[in-house]
């Protein structure tokens, strides 16, 4: 297995900025904004059914930060009552495969994660019946 080492000249500052770029892209509410927002333009309202599980609040809070990441745009349409929708932008939408592949793997495998999970969990118990007999 060939592994690439990062470059050594990376800075502090530039760790960090990474870094603050996976989190974002890596919270489970980002990707799947991402995948659904791959369809095209979509209402706030559309994402929120669209998205099993997430609050009114954190769908806003994710939408702010990808917005402000430049990686969603936001527009106001002018209508009565007037409506929200979100899209990719180009930058985003650079996005869309990585995370795209990130969520077909995560779906392929979660059987697999699911029966590692057990085990693991199956072996913590044993563990802690071990030290509560002695």
């Amino acid at each position: 297995m060939d592994v690439t080492v990062p470059p050594h000249d990376l800075q502090n500052s530039d760790c960090q900025k990474i870094s603050q770029v996976l989190a974002r892209v890596g919270e489970k509410w980002s990707i799947l904004i991402i995948m659904f927002l791959d369809g095209g333009p979509r209402r706030f309202t559309e994402l929120k059914r669209a998205i099993n599980g997430i609050s009114q609040r954190m769908l806003t809070l994710c939408l702010r930060g990808l917005e402000r990441d430049g990686l969603v745009k936001r527009t106001v349409r002018a209508v009565m009552p007037p409506h929200v929708e979100y899209e990719l932008t180009p930058l985003g939408r650079s996005l869309t495969e990585p995370v795209t592949a990130l969520g077909l793997w995560a779906s392929r495998h979660i059987t697999d994660i699911d029966a590692a999970r057990a085990a693991f969990d199956e072996r913590a118990a044993v563990h802690e019946d071990e030290l509560a007999d002695r």
